[in-house]
């Protein structure tokens, strides 16, 4: 019952005033400070709390939380060294536009700077990466100060979520009491809108192209006959991959789909030209030499696959984007369009059907016919070839799974290696910074959030930097299936000039760093089940329930298969 009494009152009325915003889950770490902050959260019915002992794990659950569901969530810790490990969690959101409300206890302003424990510098902690910071202050216990931390918390809910979402930062200045002892206070002085509604309610409206633009673009790409749409990471995947496939449909257009981007598995890959397995065929002279593409519509964040970049940076371009964050690495784009991608497609595929296109035929044959060679290449590579066993467990993935993909090497052999599919898969990965860490914390939060399945798929060093995240899951009571793909050390070194340049001893030891790791008794640290396999229908049959399999392969024979595909891809596709 709001209030306990003066320290816990505000924090009360802010946090239930995050749940009549929509907020359904917090994640919290433990401590003295933040007792009021974790305990209002636990406390409030609308939201689900979840308590992670470690906060650099705690904020990367948070993170696949919010990645899934699309919603913000509360993110809380103690102060101190706490609240700086949360700052992968909060670049990655930043960069990512996932959208947290981060509520981080702090020493009052007379115990700082003097050697009080725990009494770090945490105004503007996470700098230029929390999208807006507030020090809450400390109040006494009035009505002004409920009207503010109501008021409060509806503009820290929107503005993580609104725009550009991202990571909000609180800094909690909390006195004593932090324990709940009740105190007399008016309980009406507390309250919220009499209705439930929220304090401060905030609407918004989706920003749809104006008639201009929709002309303009439909003329833009009636006129070119040879062109691309290029599909990244979106906010809303289905909707903008329907919308997508409709598009190239009907201006006879490959559709490029990257693996996160909704568009390469699930019905819609069947309803449009949808090509996959673009990164490989850039490799081939073919794609990118006399042919280039006239106009390529770009949407949502830009593709891994530098072979793709390359030829972005070298085409006319259009972006498209809700946010409108600049993110145009290649700086050529003639033309950035600031509107929800999805309800543009859909209007653009109207208008240009009705100007009927005459798109190059035979240019759209040739992209969808030379996608349709690689999984045959894939799958009559020899066994050890990782792609082999990333396509096997999106194989044996159940309808709706989420596969979460660790940066580096996995996420490249996905977009690379991956083939549409009919079934319906959500692939999620931390590409916002591009880091490793946190990836198993991430697919937990993920099925914190999930009615389905989650797949963790990592590589050893991926998985080492994130052991405690397996805890986090047993901690947490989610059932992750965990693919490890141990190569002993970091496999995408091998792909990269520094391989072939170093000393052959330095780069083991300081590049690639192959670190031996008992993974039977990490799992069994973790509780979970154990299981090594070597071939690809042993990987199918292992990946049929919640555990960690662990599947050795060799990286100096990986690099081999890799580029030995390429080769029979480029041969198949010009013999002779």
């Amino acid at each position: 019952m709001i209030p306990i009494n003066r320290t816990y009152a505000p924090v009360q009325a802010f946090v239930e005033e995050l749940g009549r915003c929509g907020m359904r889950h917090a994640v919290t770490s433990p401590g003295s400070r933040n007792a009021p902050l974790a305990l209002a959260l636990a406390a409030e019915p609308r939201i689900e709390a979840h308590s992670v002992v470690d906060e650099r794990s705690a904020g990367f659950v948070a993170l696949g939380l919010a990645k899934l569901t699309g919603r913000p969530v509360a993110l809380a810790c103690t102060s101190g060294t706490a609240a700086a490990n949360l700052m992968p969690a909060v670049v990655e959101a930043r960069e990512a536009r996932v959208p947290l409300v981060v509520m981080t206890a702090d020493r009052p302003p007379e115990l700082r700077d003097v050697g009080a424990g725990q009494a770090i510098d945490q105004i503007r902690l996470y700098g230029p990466f929390a999208k807006w910071f507030v020090e809450v202050g400390s109040h006494e216990p009035e009505r002004s100060t409920a009207i503010h931390f109501r008021a409060l918390a509806c503009r820290a809910y929107d503005t993580a979520s609104a725009s550009r979402p991202g990571p909000v930062h609180l800094n909690f200045p909390l006195r004593e009491p932090l324990a709940p002892i009740p105190e007399e206070l008016d309980t009406g002085t507390w309250a919220g809108r009499d209705d439930g509604a929220p304090w401060a309610a905030i609407g918004h409206s989706q920003a749809g192209p104006d008639d201009s633009t929709v002309r303009e673009l439909a003329d833009a790409v009636s006129a070119a006959r040879r062109g691309l749409l290029v599909v990244g990471t979106t906010r809303a995947p289905e909707e903008t991959a329907r919308a997508v496939a409709r598009l190239a449909a009907v201006a006879g257009w490959p559709a490029l789909a990257e693996p996160t981007s909704g568009l390469r598995c699930g019905p819609q890959a069947a309803t449009g030209p949808v090509v996959a397995h673009y990164d490989a065929l850039l490799a081939c002279e073919r794609f990118t030499g006399s042919e280039a593409p006239e106009l390529v519509v770009r949407i949502g964040d830009t593709p891994t696959s530098k072979r793709l970049r390359a030829l972005l940076e070298g085409s006319r371009q259009i972006v498209v984007d809700p946010d409108l964050a600049w993110h145009e690495p290649t700086r050529t784009a003639e033309r950035l369009e600031r509107c929800d991608p999805a309800l543009l497609c859909g209007r653009l595929a109207e208008r240009v059907a009705e100007r009927r296109p005459r798109p190059d035929h035979v240019w759209l044959r040739s992209w969808l016919d030379a996608d349709g060679l690689v999984p045959g290449l894939v799958a009559g590579a020899p066994e050890g070839f990782e792609p082999r066993i990333w396509n096997a467990v999106a194989a044996e993935a159940p309808h709706g799974s989420t596969l979460w993909v660790a940066s580096s090497m996995p996420i490249r052999d996905i977009e690379t290696y991956l083939p549409r599919a009919d079934k319906p898969l959500h692939v999620l990965a931390n590409r916002g910074a591009n880091g490793i860490d946190g990836t198993i914390s991430s697919a937990a939060g993920a099925a914190l959030g999930s009615e389905r399945r989650v797949f963790a798929l990592v590589g050893d060093l991926a998985l080492v930097h994130d052991l405690g995240g397996l805890l986090s899951a047993r901690q947490l009571g989610v059932e992750l299936t965990v693919v490890c793909v141990n190569n002993g050390g970091g496999g995408i070194f091998d792909f990269l000039p520094v391989a072939a340049a170093a000393d052959r001893e330095e780069y083991e030891r300081y590049i690639a760093t192959p670190v031996e790791v008992d993974l039977e008794a990490a799992a069994a640290m973790a509780g979970m089940p154990y299981r090594r396999v070597e071939k690809e229908a042993e990987v199918r049959a292992a990946v049929g329930s919640p555990g960690l399999v662990e599947v050795r392969t060799d990286r100096g024979t990986n690099v081999e298969m890799h580029r030995s595909l390429i080769d029979r891809l480029r041969a198949a596709i010009s013999p002779g």
